[in-house]
């Protein structure tokens, strides 16, 4: 799985990625918060907020499928695109290539604000 904003791919077996608590287990929420790459999620990827909107540049049929709940969701999302998926309820299950859009609105946060992860934006320090 390769996260294009981080320039990074990571590797992992299905089935053996502890399970974070990152939405899905072995979303892209969960994949990224394992391998130490920040993704937004201010509903704590109980897919009530779009703060971890992705794109997904290839690979999008090894992904689990969009399920209602999850349409209705990424419909509100900055950005949207036909290749847009919430990265917390997205189950990798193959070979992935996501994008961060730049920026990713976080309702959740006071005042609203937002995380830029445009070009030569740096990316939140590891906590």
């Amino acid at each position: 799985m390769t996260f294009v904003n981080y320039d990074k791919t990571v590797e992992f077996e299905s089935g053996e990625l502890p399970y974070g608590e990152h939405g899905k287990p072995e979303s892209l929420l969960d994949i990224a918060m394992h391998f130490g790459l920040h993704l937004e999620h201010a509903c704590g990827g109980s897919c009530a907020c779009t703060t971890c909107h992705v794109w997904v540049k290839q690979g999008a049929e090894n992904m689990s499928e969009a399920d209602e709940d999850e349409l209705d969701r990424v419909e509100q999302a900055p950005d949207l695109k036909t290749s847009s998926r919430l990265g917390c309820q997205a189950v990798v299950k193959g070979d992935v290539v996501v994008e961060i859009p730049s920026w990713n609105k976080n309702y959740v946060s006071e005042g609203g604000g937002s995380t830029n992860l445009g070009p030569g934006a740096i990316p939140p320090p590891k906590k």
